[in-house]
């Protein structure tokens, strides 16, 4: 399995979601429901327009570590899932398939769209853990609150946070450039 990357570029994060807002809806608010929630994509697939309409909170129990979290929605995802969900039925899934009558996007469609998405920017190390990995880079940007970040990733590590946000690699990289052996 390849590693993914965070998008650390906030230019290239709006870019591709204009992007993917130009070519279908239900992409782009997958990626802003990721890059606003920080959830894995097997827990944003799951979504129904119930679980989010006429709410303040996102409240789910993780697939992966089956704890429960809970978590508000940001004025700006809200908007876009208002915007979004205003003429679906409470039963459908928000990023539903175009394939099956009833059910979610797979995996590997997310995949697909957001490696598609990133290679249009010429990124290549995209896929749908970006998503939580570009949340978790800009709120630590933004917050500086690495404690919070390993928290709401429920590591049990801050240097595990730090290194699955591509801070670590940052810091080293500016190491590295910075090393100077002239006079």
């Amino acid at each position: 399995m390849n590693t993914v990357e965070p998008i650390r570029d906030i230019k290239v994060v709006l870019d591709i979601a204009d992007y993917l807002k130009t070519g279908n809806q239900r992409n782009y608010v997958m990626f802003m429901f990721g890059i606003y929630s920080g959830l894995r994509i097997s827990d944003i697939l799951l979504f129904r327009v119930r679980d989010v309409k006429g709410k303040e909170f996102i409240s789910q129990r993780e697939k992966k570590t089956q704890k429960e979290k809970r978590f508000p929605i940001n004025r700006e995802l809200k908007a876009i899932l208002d915007d979004y969900i205003k003429n679906k039925r409470d039963f459908e899934f928000l990023f539903k398939s175009p394939n099956k009558p009833n059910a979610p996007i797979t995996r590997q469609q997310a995949y697909n769209i957001l490696s598609e998405a990133g290679r249009q920017f010429g990124l290549d190390g995209i896929g749908t853990h970006t998503l939580r990995k570009t949340f978790g880079y800009h709120l630590y940007r933004q917050t500086q609150d690495a404690a919070l970040l390993m928290d709401i990733f429920n590591h049990s590590d801050i240097h595990c946070t730090l290194r699955y946000i591509g801070v670590d690699q940052d810091c080293k990289n500016r190491a590295y450039n910075g090393l100077s052996f002239r006079r």
